[in-house]
């Protein structure tokens, strides 16, 4: 399970959806049953799944955030001489570039933070089954499949953007697209990826944006649940948790590694059909 989470939490094939799909095809019926429940110890060790994959981000990604940080403390200094509000004038074009990046990644954390606060509990006792994992996956592999369609129709004349350009109301829509990766099936990393390319990055730049804007989404998540873990619902699989995660922390690291090179010259178009197929195969199964 931990290796799974590490490749399809990055993979655009949703690990959620793959957490559900996979205790099912194997006749694991204890965590079958167990994940629609409003309490469930196999939510516990899922989370800590998910905080291994982001320190595996975090520790892939580590310069970058080192440097947007650093960013951040240039750009507190400058408003000594030009006033806070220059924190967020995007448009200023003495506004450091890499504040500016870890502010947009700030703005669009915002959108599927408040969701998933709101929404998450519920939407995972309704939909965490094999069956409805099955259709959503389905869906995501129709979504990835369109979104490269559309793409590819509106951009053959077209300067791709960077994220040096992107506004703050198209990280924003980035964001607001997180919020269907809280129905299981539906990939984070995937949805991200598509909105940016809809924004106008091209697919290297909306990987790295979308890798990036997971590492807090995760983490955050996860240790807000994660006290979850040292509860009772942990009790008999802490062990296996901690096993699981450094397992989703290597393969998160393989996996991100892997998928900077691809999204230079390739794109979304496999793991859209991987996602189809699959997810079509599964509900014959579970149906």
């Amino acid at each position: 399970m931990g290796l799974t989470q590490g490749i399809t939490e990055l993979f655009p094939i949703s690990s959620l959806g793959h957490s559900v799909l996979l205790p099912g095809i194997l006749g694991w019926h204890n965590l079958v049953n167990s994940q629609s429940k409003p309490e469930s110890f196999f939510l516990a060790f899922i989370v800590g799944l998910h905080v291994g994959t982001a320190l595996g981000l975090l520790v892939y990604y580590r310069a970058t955030w080192i440097t947007l940080f650093r960013g951040l403390g240039r750009q507190l200094a400058a408003t000594r001489a030009h006033g806070v509000s220059s924190l967020w004038r995007l448009s200023d074009p003495e506004i450091d570039k890499n504040y500016r990046l870890l502010f947009i990644l700030a703005v669009a954390t915002v959108p599927v933070g408040i969701a998933g606060l709101l929404f998450e509990h519920e939407l995972r006792v309704l939909f965490a089954k094999p069956l409805a994992a099955a259709i959503f996956l389905s869906i995501n592999g129709v979504l990835l499949l369109v979104g490269e369609r559309l793409r590819r129709n509106s951009g053959r004349h077209v300067q791709y953007k960077s994220l040096d350009t992107m506004s703050a109301r198209g990280a924003l829509a980035i964001g607001c697209s997180q919020i269907f990766a809280l129905f299981a099936g539906i990939s984070r990393s995937g949805i991200s990826m598509v909105a940016g390319l809809m924004d106008g990055l091209d697919h290297e730049e909306s990987a790295n944006f979308a890798f990036l804007l997971a590492t807090p989404v995760i983490l955050l998540a996860g240790m807000l649940k994660l006290p979850d873990l040292m509860g009772p619902l942990g009790d008999g699989v802490r062990y296996q948790t901690l096993v699981g995660a450094l397992c989703a922390m290597v393969t998160a690291m393989i996996s991100v590694r892997f998928l900077t090179k691809w999204f230079t010259t390739k794109t979304l178009i496999p793991f859209g059909f991987y996602s189809l197929v699959a997810g079509l195969l599964c509900v014959v199964r579970f149906g």
